[in-house]
Parts: structure tokens; sequence; C-alpha cells
């Protein structure tokens, strides 16, 4: 699980190592692999029409990318437990949330960062403007937010738990 507030990113010490070990292993075997796919490919020949030497530059790029992205992640981590199981919505938790107080029109999502996460549930940023609206809010209690066309939207908080994985 993570939470990110401001330049810092909270993590779980499990999602830390998680994100540690992929850097390592991208940071080492992942790039001497791809130096090598490159190098193979310069001795080809022409590098104008040599596909294999283009999507190795094109892998390398990605690669570097993600090195970047967790590299940053983790400098400004800040490792603790998991939220406090009391009811009010920050960063970490597992939020359900009602439109218009609609019961029938509802959505659950984590209040977070993607990184350690994976694809299993819908995460929104505590800095988006649907974080920042329910953020600090309580079970039973209203939260509006400004939509990207300047429009205000309310929700009604449902439930609110700790993400658990």
């Amino acid at each position: 699980m993570t939470q990110t507030s401001d330049n810092v990113t909270w993590l779980t010490q499990a999602a830390y190592d998680q994100l540690k070990a992929e850097l390592e292993q991208l940071s080492g075997p992942a790039r001497a692999e791809i130096v090598a796919k490159i190098e193979e490919a310069r001795q080809e020949g022409d590098l104008k029409e040599n596909a294999g030497y283009h999507a190795a530059r094109e892998d390398q790029g990605k690669l570097e990318l993600r090195i970047r992205q967790l590299t940053q992640i983790l400098e400004t981590a800040k490792v603790g437990e998991a939220p406090a199981d009391d009811g009010v919505v920050a960063p970490g938790m597992v939020v359900t949330i009602a439109f218009d107080g609609d019961p029938d029109d509802t959505m659950t999502f984590l209040l977070g960062s993607r990184e350690g996460v994976g694809g299993e549930i819908d995460t929104y940023s505590p800095q988006s403007p649907l974080g920042k609206g329910v953020t600090g809010k309580r079970t039973g209690e209203d939260a509006t937010y400004e939509l990207p066309n300047g429009k205000t939207a309310s929700v009604r908080i449902l439930d609110v738990k700790p993400y658990t994985g």
C-alpha cells in the first residue's frame, strides 16, 4: 500500500521492499541485458533499417524511465504502518462513496498511489480533486469537489477502511 502526500510517498515495509527489489533488478540484470541487445543489433550493420536495434533502444528508454520513477519514489519514501481503522478518509484507506448521496450510484477506490498496488482496485491520488474533497471526512459525511469543467460534485462517504492488499 502506498500513500502520497505532497512530495512524500508513504509506503508499507512490504511495498517498499517490492519496489526496491524491482529497482535492483532493473538497474542490474535488466539494464545489462538491454545493453547487450543494443550491441548485438549494432553489430548487424546499417542502423537506419535495423528494427532490432530500434526496438532495443526503445526498450532501453522505457527501462531508464522506470528506473527514474522508482528512484524518485524510494528517495521520497517514508515507511510506516497502515493507517488506523478510525473511519476517517486518509491516504491508504479504501473509500466507498455515493454520488449525490444516491446509494445506487457508488464507487469504491483506494486513496493513495498506484505503486505497489497493482490493478486490483481503482486508485485516486490525495492531490486529485476527489481525493482533496474526501480527505478528512468520516463515514456518513458529505464532501464536495470541483470537476475539471469547473462545476462541483458532491458525494457521501459510505465506508472507510484501511487497505489490506
